[in-house]
């Protein structure tokens, strides 16, 4: 599977498949929630008690391809180590970070199991998005790390704009999951099974667009002034996070006046996946190569 020595060239190619594996299964398993399939299996790791194989049933289904995707991820994230100790010349740095992603997936597994166990406990749900998200960053700074860029060495005052950056989207990432923890997709097509968080949609709402708006603030801000300092790299990263930001504020109130579609909370939810890639590359754009 993996060649005896591969080259930086070929290794980073493992990463770039590991972090989009990651960030497909985050929207898989947002497919499982908006269709109420999230105990098509009542089970783990088999689907029922008795057969490790879903039924033709709709929901059971879709849950255990969800789950079979996980295989896909688990190869992935294998290459990702194993590349990393066969990888000519060999770096700890990418050794240490690709165990992460096994840690990751690791966690994520138990949490999967702790979900169905519990009737899709809220918090649990809100647990295992923001686990998804952990593994995203882990994944960005690996596949940076791998690919070895040339840093953009910026001054304090936008070095510190980028780390505010990160620091307003990880809490908009938290509002985020209590706003659908509170929200009507469950999980469950079964209404009476699984509980949401006891905060008024609307209230919550409305504190998760505070927020995005601030962000787009910052960004907006850094943007600008990464430009006029000629640091075009990373003007570019948050000329992108801005542009996604404002797509997602659109598509935020749009789905919040029409009901909360499920089609749309599946865009959102993709958008608020590659958002987050956005920043994380964007904080790691002006750090150099000792951080």
């Amino acid at each position: 599977m993996v060649a005896r020595e591969i080259s930086p060239e070929r290794y980073a190619r493992y990463t770039r498949w590991a972090l989009w594996s990651l960030t497909i299964i985050v929207v898989s398993g947002g497919a499982v929630r908006l269709t109420g399939s999230g105990l098509g299996c009542s089970d783990w790791p088999n689907c029922e008690e008795d057969q490790f194989v879903a039924s033709l049933e709709y929901h059971a289904l879709i849950e255990f391809v969800n789950r079979l995707f996980t295989g896909v991820v688990t190869i992935a994230v294998i290459l990702a180590v194993l590349g990393s100790i066969r990888r000519i010349p060999r770096r700890p740095d990418l050794v240490r970070w690709s165990w992460g992603l096994v840690a990751g997936v690791g966690a994520q597994v138990v949490l999967g199991a702790v979900l169905v166990k519990t009737d899709l406990d809220p918090r649990f749900t809100m647990g295992h998005f923001l686990l998804s998200m952990v593994l995203l960053w882990n994944a960005v700074v690996l596949t940076h790390k791998a690919a070895d860029p040339r840093p953009q060495l910026a001054p304090p005052r936008i070095r510190q704009m980028i780390w505010t950056t990160g620091s307003i989207g990880s809490v908009l990432l938290i509002s985020g999951t209590i706003v659908t923890g509170s929200g009507p997709h469950s999980g469950s097509n079964k209404a009476e099974v699984a509980e949401r968080l006891p905060f008024i949609v609307r209230d919550v709402a409305r504190i998760h667009a505070v927020i995005a708006i601030i962000l787009l603030i910052v960004v907006a801000a850094l943007w600008r002034l990464s430009s006029q300092a000629g640091l075009k790299e990373i003007a570019r990263r948050a000329q992108l996070v801005a542009a996604l930001l404002i797509l997602q504020g659109v598509l935020g109130y749009w789905q919040y006046f029409t009901g909360v579609p499920v089609l749309l909370v599946a865009v959102h939810i993709t958008l608020a996946s590659l958002t987050w890639i956005s920043i994380v590359r964007l904080q790691l754009t002006a750090r150099s190569r000792t951080t």
